[in-house]
């Protein structure tokens, strides 16, 4: 037996104008489609270039509701293409309240929902503490006409327990918008480190989960800022499918095999041998 899925990665780079940004984006996912994807994932704030690179309160302004103007939108395309679209878009949920947030539109327009962002950074070049509240919305996967998926959102890919939590929900694949990047000061041995230890700890939510896990980075040069790209899909062991390039806009379809989840899960139990009974301690910010 097999589910063969098609999935969509829409790596690129942005500008200054929201709109232009938005066309392009939607230009890329009729692209896509074309090419056969079934589900396509967006970059992480695909609308703007990132502003968390600086406290500046005039950003605010870039914030919509969920759903709202972008999910309408996207909802239509989603129809018309008969395809579901993950979109990360800077949500307003009420005054002086914002997310970092993620919407998801089935094949046939409807809106399933969102993820708020639950991990936010606050680090020299990523200040999102300033702009984001933590999520509320706990984790959550999406049933799709193509599969059950999981959404997070760029810092949460560094927590085994996001993906872990995610998985014991019922995903078949863990996808990750995101927005990370080099610091224009950093060597290139420190560069290949930070991507490599990104690339790794996601392949290994795979592993350790039996799943197929996707991460969609941007691309292009904001600021100070090189953004890495290197988009990727890693298959249930670990290995990884397809890698897009780091400093090129790509727009890429890889088809997967939801049935190889049965046999990595079984040759590799994981879940089986949880001692569910024993992790009582993980709930303390610290073991003294």
């Amino acid at each position: 037996m097999s589910k063969k899925v098609k999935i969509g990665l829409v790596q690129l780079s942005c500008v200054k104008d929201p709109q232009e940004n938005f066309s392009k984006t939607i230009e890329k996912i009729k692209e896509a489609a074309a090419k056969g994807a079934q589900i396509i994932c967006l970059q992480e704030l695909f609308r703007s270039l990132y502003f968390c690179d600086v406290e500046d309160h005039e950003n605010f302004k870039l914030a919509e509701p969920i759903p709202g103007p972008s999910t309408d939108t996207l909802s239509q395309l989603a129809k018309e293409l008969g395809v579901v679209i993950i979109a990360s878009l800077f949500e307003k949920r009420a005054q002086g309240l914002y997310h970092n947030t993620t919407a998801v539109l089935d094949a046939d327009g409807t809106y399933l929902g969102k993820y708020r962002k639950m991990h936010i950074p606050d680090d020299p070049g990523y200040y999102e503490k300033f702009y984001f509240t933590p999520g509320d919305t706990g984790y959550r996967i999406f049933e799709t006409r193509f599969a059950k998926i999981g959404v997070l959102i760029c810092w949460d890919q560094w927590y085994p327990e996001a993906a872990r939590i995610t998985s014991l929900m019922g995903a078949e694949i863990l996808f990750y918008p995101t927005a990370i990047g080099w610091a224009d000061t950093q060597t290139q041995e420190v560069n290949e480190e930070q991507y490599n230890a990104w690339q790794t700890i996601q392949r290994g939510h795979a592993v350790a989960n039996g799943l197929h896990v996707v991460a969609v980075n941007r691309t292009g040069v904001e600021g100070p800022m090189q953004f890495w790209g290197g988009s990727f899909v890693s298959n249930p062991f670990g290995r990884v499918l397809y890698q897009a390039p780091h400093k090129e806009e790509e727009i890429h379809v890889q088809e997967i095999d939801l049935e190889g989840s049965e046999y990595y899960r079984t040759h590799w139990p994981f879940l089986r041998d949880r001692r569910i009974d024993s992790y009582e301690q993980i709930t303390r910010r610290f073991i003294d």
